[in-house]
């Protein structure tokens, strides 16, 4: 009789055992077992439209799981609806159900590298980063064409795309755009550091005048030896109080960034943006200039060139003079070059 018991209880346990290991079983494998099998890193993309079974879609998407049954029924008891964050995610090859939901159901994103490039206007400026951040480039492009807005940044319209300066930033891909300006701001004023705003105050100019220097330098020359020489030419025309005559605000002023040479008609457009009838700086920049062209001005070479041609090699460089019957040989030079290879405009 004891023995039959002792059987019983055996077998008792033995099942038990064997339901507790059949249910770790079932647990480690929709929860824990690496079910996600992407070939490389890859990221999900939360955005304020998406609901639970849109989240679903792009993880599986995304993430390539064997299993997902673990991953809803973790937000079926976890009310997954209400947890929804959005940002950037990140998947790795052979993550579990359980780390990536918890990634989701906590926020826990990724930040992304975001880089500010040279873009030449506003508007292109708000498209590109439109296509990098949560944001829409509409609300970006409407608050830098914004004066009141800009004049809280302390900018004008015109000179409001100072603020940027070129560089890769890490930053939240659902950053939002007050966040995304006090950034800005923040990342400003770490470059604009004593010594940069000491040399500035020395040459005689504001950073926003320095930024708008260098902004007509880099569209003239991509040759960041010459920079310093180009910067140097147009401080020299400033002192004098002659016009800068730079082509490149004349394409910036018609929009026209494809014109590779500029005509006697393209000099008659009426905007603050023609140096050419205008004594001084423009109102603004005309693109984003890059670390090397600011330090370029800021550090310009002293010489007393006041006239530059692109030299007739098309080598990107310029040939430079100190008077105007040298500047014309020089410009001979280049127009018999444009004439050879029928480049009229």
């Amino acid at each position: 009789m004891t023995s039959r018991k002792n059987k019983k209880l055996l077998i008792g346990i033995s099942l038990g055992v064997l339901c507790s290991l059949c249910a770790l079983g079932t647990i480690y494998y929709y929860l824990l077992y690496p079910q996600f099998k992407p070939s490389d890193k890859v990221y999900v993309y939360i955005d304020k439209d998406d609901n639970t079974d849109s989240v679903f879609n792009k993880v599986i998407a995304a993430g390539n799981p064997g299993n997902f049954q673990g991953f809803r029924l973790l937000a079926k008891y976890q009310n997954f609806s209400e947890h929804i964050h959005t940002g950037r995610y990140l998947i790795n090859p052979g993550d579990n159900i359980y780390r990536v939901y918890k990634r989701l159901a906590r926020g826990h994103q990724e930040p992304m590298n975001l880089t500010i490039g040279n873009q030449r206007t506003k508007e292109k400026l708000a498209g590109y980063l439109g296509k990098q951040l949560m944001i829409d480039s509409a609300e970006i492009a409407k608050q830098l064409l914004d004066s009141a807005f800009c004049a809280q940044l302390g900018y004008k319209e015109e000179t409001v795309i100072c603020l940027f300066i070129p560089d890769t930033y890490q930053i939240y891909w659902d950053i939002s755009l007050d966040k995304f300006f006090k950034r800005m701001q923040k990342e400003h004023s770490r470059f604009w550091n004593s010594e940069r705003l000491a040399k500035a105050k020395s040459i005689g100019f504001t950073p926003e005048e320095v930024v708008t220097i260098a902004s007509i330098v880099e569209e003239e020359t991509n040759n960041n030896a010459e920079k310093p020489m180009v910067a140097g030419l147009y401080i020299n025309r400033l002192h004098a109080s002659m016009p800068l005559q730079a082509d490149p605000t004349i394409k910036f002023a018609l929009q026209d960034f494809g014109l590779r040479r500029i005509m006697n008609n393209h000099l008659n457009i009426n905007s603050p943006y023609n140096t050419y009838r205008n004594i001084g700086l423009p109102p603004g920049p005309i693109r984003i200039p890059s670390v090397k062209g600011i330090d370029s001005v800021l550090n310009y070479t002293r010489h007393d060139y006041i006239y530059m041609c692109a030299k007739e090699d098309f080598s990107g460089t310029h040939n430079f003079a100190a008077n105007y019957a040298e500047h014309m040989a020089n410009a001979r030079k280049y127009w018999q070059a444009l004439n050879q290879r029928n480049i009229y405009k």
